[in-house]
């Protein structure tokens, strides 16, 4: 293929509410405006793989270009930014209103690129992707209301997962007591490697259906939403925090008041795509400085291109773990 056109993974609309994903080929032409960059690796994450498959309306246009992470290199002088300086793209509404990171070429609006943190390479950065920056952000809000590392033990929910398992890492690393929940038993070891304190199952939390139950933790990363979200908020101890950021296990919640009112639990909504430039640089910071290379690498795999068609429902169904690179 040549140098001014690439393979691209593009939804088009079928019929009713369906549509179809495969491989085409893109110019930088028929991208709008913006920063050109050359691809060099993107991510399969829970979103991505919700796309692929169909399971979720989460395209909002057709003909959609699919994939929500993406490190390159600028291929020209363009706004801010100089031809071979490499940058990084995450979020900012990529594979659902605007065209996204799984084409070898693309181009992209000033305002919404990044440099590249020194600190990593494209492949590290996308091993990272939005589950891993998104686990920082949760991070964050649990600094942001002062939780103590060597003092508080905080919940991760789906902690196999992309974002459950670099939250694991980062929390652990940084002294916290963590207790790793997930439904895979065979993960335990996995986890532990990554730092967990304690590795439990999902019926392990279970509030039985009580708002409030006895005080277990001080925070939650939760990914899971639904039951289970409920199970982890009537656990946390007075004037604790959940950071909720996903919906793997349902979008609904069903809880009370009181959890809020007497014991002063605060529920912080999580969100990783239209977060301010500030905050996720300073995101992308941390982990630059925080994040133990050795178990990146542990917990990553990169796959190719070509197989992003059968990796979308490889994750959904259970048959993949910790973050997964792709190689364009």
């Amino acid at each position: 293929m040549s140098i001014d056109q690439g393979k691209a993974l593009i939804a088009r609309a079928g019929e009713g509410k369906s549509y179809t994903v495969g491989v085409e080929t893109l110019t930088l032409a028929d991208w709008p405006e913006g920063v050109p960059i050359r691809v060099a690796h993107s991510a399969l994450n829970y979103k991505d793989a919700l796309a692929i498959t169909g399971r979720a309306p989460i395209i909002r246009n057709f003909p959609m270009v699919l994939g929500i992470d993406l490190a390159g290199e600028v291929l020209e002088d363009s706004g801010r930014f100089k031809a071979g300086e490499k940058v990084l793209v995450n979020g900012w509404g990529l594979s659902e209103t605007r065209w996204g990171a799984y084409s070898q070429l693309v181009r992209m609006p000033d305002e919404i690129v990044q440099p590249l943190p020194a600190g990593f390479s494209t492949e590290q950065a996308m091993q990272i992707g939005t589950a891993g920056y998104t686990a920082m952000l949760c991070v964050m809000a649990l600094d942001d209301h002062g939780l103590q590392p060597g003092r508080d033990a905080v919940l991760v929910t789906g902690a196999s997962g992309g974002v459950g398992s670099v939250a694991v890492s980062l929390l652990a690393r940084r002294g916290y007591h963590v207790i790793a929940v997930s439904g895979r038993p065979e993960q335990a070891g996995f986890l532990q490697e990554l730092g967990a304190a304690e590795v439990l199952t999902r019926d392990a939390i279970s509030a039985g259906g009580r708002p409030m139950a006895k005080e277990r933790w001080a925070g939650v990363v939760d990914v899971a939403g639904g039951p289970m979200l409920a199970d982890a908020i009537a656990q946390t101890c007075y004037d604790g925090i959940v950071a909720a950021c996903g919906m793997a296990g349902g979008g609904s919640l069903a809880t009370t008041v009181y959890p809020f009112i007497l014991r002063g639990v605060t529920l912080r909504g999580v969100d990783s795509v239209m977060v301010p430039m500030a905050r996720r640089e300073a995101a992308w910071a941390r982990l630059e400085a925080e994040l133990d290379r050795s178990l990146l690498a542990r917990l990553s795999s990169t796959r190719q291109f070509d197989e992003l068609p059968t990796l979308g429902a490889d994750l959904l169904d259970g048959r993949l773990h910790g973050r997964i690179a792709i190689a364009l």
